[in-house]
């Protein structure tokens, strides 16, 4: 069910009914209501999908339906917040980071849960939100850009990986406690990965190298938005 189609029953409801129940939309996303408050829960799985479709034996979210949930649950009265919860691979960079920028610049309280896995461009997804937290058994793998397909061995390639890597750091590093610097070091990282360079990160060191806010489960991260709904409102 998309949100427009709950508009009507929600503004109704919103201020009396104390009960807990679901609406389950497309695309695995869908609205929780607990006491009168509304939170849009949205999952990026498998990889992030861009402009290329990927086989469809594989695990994707696609930018083109996450991108309008996003407009719509900033833009619904009848949503008080937004929980995202990640396990994915990574994907198209420039989905990711598309995804990210919305996420980043919403007003309504964000909360961010990585569970399993919020591997390469999941990292920006996961510092997107206000709040982001880990659970203790995931992991996040930073490593450097990468490219499939024809590349052109001339140093207008090399440039242009760099302005993609410096694009990645200067987000996260502005939306987590990391400093680029830092960052740099473990993406760059040799001796951890045995076929590639970077660093892969457990839900303690990624708390401790102050990309994740903090350490926690879904009971806080929802805890965290109901907290700021009530102060907003």
């Amino acid at each position: 069910m998309r949100l427009s189609e709950t508009e009507n029953l929600a503004t109704a409801e919103k201020d009396t009914d104390t009960s807990v129940s679901t609406e389950t939309g497309d695309n695995g996303a869908f609205l929780v209501k607990n006491n009168g408050k509304y939170i849009h829960c949205l999952t990026i799985i498998g990889q992030i999908e861009g402009h290329n479709i990927l086989p469809p034996d594989n695990k994707t979210t696609k930018y083109e339906h996450v991108i309008p949930q996003l407009v719509a649950a900033e833009e619904s009265n009848d949503v008080d917040g937004l929980l995202i919860i990640l396990n994915t691979v990574g994907g198209d960079i420039e989905a990711g980071l598309a995804i990210s920028e919305l996420i980043a610049g919403m007003k309504k309280p964000t909360a961010s849960l990585v569970l399993g896995g919020g591997h390469s461009i999941g990292v920006p997804l996961a510092v997107s939100a206000d709040k982001s937290f880990i659970v203790p058994t995931a992991t996040m793998t930073l490593h450097p850009v990468r490219m499939n397909g024809l590349v052109l061995g001339v140093p207008q390639t090399l440039s242009y990986f760099n302005k993609m890597q410096e694009r990645i750091v200067k987000f996260v590093s502005g939306n987590s406690k990391i400093s680029s610097e830092r960052f740099r070091e473990l993406v760059m990282a040799t001796g951890e990965l045995v076929m590639d360079v970077g660093t892969i990160l457990d839900g303690e060191n990624a708390v401790k190298e102050g990309l994740i806010d903090a350490i926690g489960n879904l009971k806080d991260a929802m805890a965290y938005l109901y907290s700021k709904i009530d102060k907003t409102e």
